[in-house]
């Protein structure tokens, strides 16, 4: 009986992100990691919040999909995140050019992170998806300070280009909201939607 307790509540992280996988451990739940090769285009126009949500579930679904018969248990987690200045999606940068621009756009001014997450049982398909948002104030930074930050080549596959977590700390004068939100993974959220299928974290 036990065993059958503990293979529902596995995790499964739809996610290749090193920080999302280091953030799951915390929670301190059985989980493994399944990569989604989820395409992340979107055509039509809909707000930051409905975009995160989208490719939060989207990226869950394709993993549900890719199951193999015997695996189909568990909560199948997939996020996404984006960050917003000026209503402007600023997703990873193309190129250091790019990363310069975003980095130039932000720096001295507040712009928001929203990241999404949805959770699908593997077994029924029962779904829920939420988004949190933070607000993130920008230290004012000249030129040659922000091609000191792309030379370390840490923005090159982040949204907005930097990692609160990394180096990118020391750019960032305030955040309002909840941390986990900037890094990719918001865990008070995530927690609240893992009780909607009987998962205490605590």
């Amino acid at each position: 009986m036990s065993t059958h307790t503990n293979q529902q509540q596995r995790l499964i992280l739809a996610s290749s992100s090193p920080r999302r996988q280091e953030l799951i451990q915390t929670l301190g739940l059985p989980y493994i990691i399944r990569v989604s090769d989820a395409d992340e285009t979107v055509e039509e126009k809909i707000t930051p919040a409905q975009l995160v949500e989208l490719l939060s579930l989207r990226k869950a679904s394709m993993v549900r999909e890719m199951l193999e018969a015997g695996e189909q248990h568990g909560i199948i987690i997939g996020s996404d995140t984006v960050v917003v200045y000026h209503n402007e999606v600023l997703g990873k940068p193309a190129d250091e050019q790019d990363a310069f621009r975003m980095l130039q756009a932000l720096q001295g001014n507040t712009h928001q992170v929203y990241s999404g997450i949805a959770c699908i049982d593997a077994a029924t398909g029962k779904q829920a998806v939420s988004h949190s948002v933070t607000d993130v104030k920008m230290k004012p930074m000249n030129d040659s300070q922000i091609l000191r930050y792309i030379a370390t080549g840490e923005p090159k596959d982040k949204a907005g280009s930097y990692a609160i977590q990394g180096i990118g700390a020391t750019i960032v004068h305030a955040i309002e909201g909840d941390y986990f939100t900037v890094v990719g993974l918001p865990l008070s959220l995530l927690s609240d939607l893992l009780l909607q299928f009987d998962i205490e974290v605590l």
